[in-house]
């Protein structure tokens, strides 16, 4: 069970009110975790809105596909059930059954395995590892990757610690 309600859209504040159209008109949807992190709207843009706004920098670096795995990977590594049943959701909307066993290009390889490293040990991602990263990727890539992996382990330790309901597996 929730430890922190969701907001009702239709009584909210002015201030909640325009950042749900915001977001919306920017064509997102409102999940369990939005509507929860909008009891304050600093808060939700923090974690939500800059989120989006580095995950549209990820998806320039290595494309949609490959920052969508690494989000995953970092989901399922943290064990969050909020984020593993969003991302599940949105492979199977791609036609990828079973993640496990996909065939993946080298690169999305490497990302899988990075974001794994970053929520599994954050203090020892291993060193040879962090060298392939920066045979394939540039200083600012890798920043931007890292950065899209800090706020993925954000939204996953909110979600847990909060006991956020997951959206259903479609």
């Amino acid at each position: 069970m929730p430890r922190i309600s969701k907001i009702n859209p239709e009584i909210a504040s002015p201030e909640v009110k325009s950042a749900i159209e915001s977001h919306l008109a920017d064509g997102y949807r409102m999940t369990n975790e939005k509507l929860t992190l909008l009891h304050n709207v600093t808060a939700f843009e923090a974690l939500e809105v800059q989120s989006y706004a580095v995950d549209r920098e990820l998806q320039r670096i290595v494309g949609k596909r490959a920052a969508d795995f690494f989000e995953y990977a970092i989901s399922l590594e943290n064990d969050c059930l909020v984020c593993s049943a969003y991302f599940t959701n949105l492979l199977k909307r791609n036609g990828i059954e079973d993640f496990d066993s996909f065939d993946f290009t080298e690169e999305e390889r490497l990302l899988i395995a990075y974001g794994r490293a970053i929520a599994n040990d954050p203090k020892n991602v291993p060193d040879a590892l962090f060298e392939q990263l920066r045979a394939v990727f540039s200083e600012e890539a890798l920043v931007v990757i890292t950065t899209m992996g800090v706020f993925m382990i954000a939204n996953n330790y909110f979600n847990d610690i909060l006991r956020i309901e997951p959206e259903p597996i479609a």
